[in-house]
């Protein structure tokens, strides 16, 4: 007997579905044969699905009456059958839960999804943009310093940019600050970067006056371009990145460029010189022919060149360099010297007997256009030169042509 937990003032009609199927001669005894079996049949009906008809006492007659006369149930009382009987699986809420409230479903799906795009257009794209600024390279493949004054130069530069991401964005034109790897925070100069379309690879050209804005940064970026066999050069700026139809986005651009440098003039060397006893009219007694070479991307002017000659730490004269323009590759260049003679004989005579004379040379000054070039002339006043001349042979062939070249 199923007992019924939601309504204290009703009852089973007939007990339970078996008692009554049990019992068919009870209620319908003595009923027309054709009323009993369709009560039985109904009630079989809703005994093989499990179901209780839940009635009030009120109803109770009324529905044995209808059953008896072979009518139907109310369809009240069969709905209620039925809900109290079959309860609706997940499966039917959850749709029942979606038919109602699908709008609301629908809002939050477009919330949603606003909400991911916004954060990858305004959050995850910008710093996207940036990581791929920051895994790009820049390779200075040519560099011409030229016309030189004491404050500015100009420049001229090509160099190429590698975008190693899958994005190809435009950076708009920007200003970069040039300054070297130990000096970051020291920039010497400032260039004007043109925009480019950052492909796979892509090309810049800068040509430009630049004026020097740090003479001690710059003076320590062409020291350390002479006297090291690398420079770290640091070029840093803000600019607009373009992808698309994307928002616009600003990107700090910072490059480290690793730049060869002169090695401290390594394999500096005077190929040839002869000795004049009748100085020429700009005082010069020994006329030569200098190697340089030049590892590097650079081609610098450095207008006239002088440097200071030394024997055992003592000074014996000067020799100059006229309009030098270091090219890379390997550089020859007149070399004209004003040296102390007697006091280069009586070495030769006295100590260096083989006539092979050590002599140190010292960078000492750099003029251009009358101007003299503080940036070039610290930087070559660092680096000295060690050579060994045979001033021997020089002094044996002026002596058997009698000549004095």
């Amino acid at each position: 007997m199923v007992q019924n937990e939601r309504a204290p003032n009703r009852s089973r009609c007939f007990g339970s579905v078996n008692e009554t199927l049990a019992n068919p001669c009870g209620r319908f005894a003595g009923k027309g044969s054709k009323a009993t079996e369709g009560a039985r049949g109904k009630l079989k009906e809703l005994h093989d699905l499990g179901k209780v008809l839940e009635v009030s006492q009120k109803d109770k007659g009324e529905i044995a009456t209808k059953m008896e006369e072979g009518k139907s149930v109310p369809k009240s009382h069969v709905q209620e059958i039925k809900n109290e009987g079959t309860r609706p699986g997940f499966g039917s809420k959850l749709k029942a839960h979606f038919r109602k409230w699908w709008w609301l479903h629908l809002i939050f799906f477009i919330a949603a999804t606003l909400i991911i795009v916004l954060c990858l257009v305004y959050v995850a794209f910008p710093r996207i943009a940036q990581d791929g600024v920051n895994d790009s390279t820049l390779e200075i493949q040519s560099l011409t310093l030229s016309n030189p004054t004491s404050d500015s130069f100009h420049l001229e530069q090509t160099a190429l940019l590698t975008n190693h991401n899958k994005y190809h964005p435009r950076l708009d034109a920007f200003n970069a600050s040039l300054s070297v790897g130990d000096s970051a925070d020291k920039p010497y100069a400032y260039i004007k970067v043109p925009a480019v379309h950052a492909t796979e690879m892509s090309t810049t050209y800068v040509n430009q006056d630049v004026q020097i804005t740090n003479m001690d940064a710059f003076v320590d970026y062409n020291t350390q371009l002479l006297t090291k066999d690398s420079v770290d050069l640091i070029v840093r700026g803000r600019t607009k990145l373009h992808q698309g139809r994307l928002p616009t986005t600003t990107v700090d651009y910072r490059k480290t460029v690793t730049m060869r440098g002169l090695n401290g003039l390594a394999g500096f060397n005077v190929t040839s010189f002869s000795i004049k006893l009748l100085p020429e009219p700009d005082g010069a007694n020994m006329i030569g022919t200098v190697y340089i070479p030049n590892p590097s991307v650079l081609t610098i002017t450095m207008g006239n060149v002088t440097f200071n000659n030394y024997v055992d730490n003592e000074f014996i004269g000067t020799s100059s360099l006229s309009d030098l323009v270091l090219r890379p590759g390997n550089n020859t260049v007149p070399m004209r010297s004003t040296v102390n003679q007697t006091f280069v004989i009586g070495k030769v005579t006295e100590t260096y007997k083989d006539g092979m004379l050590p002599v140190d040379i010292v960078g000492n000054s750099s003029v251009y256009n009358g101007q003299h070039l503080e940036y070039f002339e610290k930087a070559l006043q660092s680096n000295r030169q060690h050579i060994t001349l045979n001033v021997g042979a020089a002094l044996a062939a002026l002596g058997g042509d009698g000549s004095a070249g």
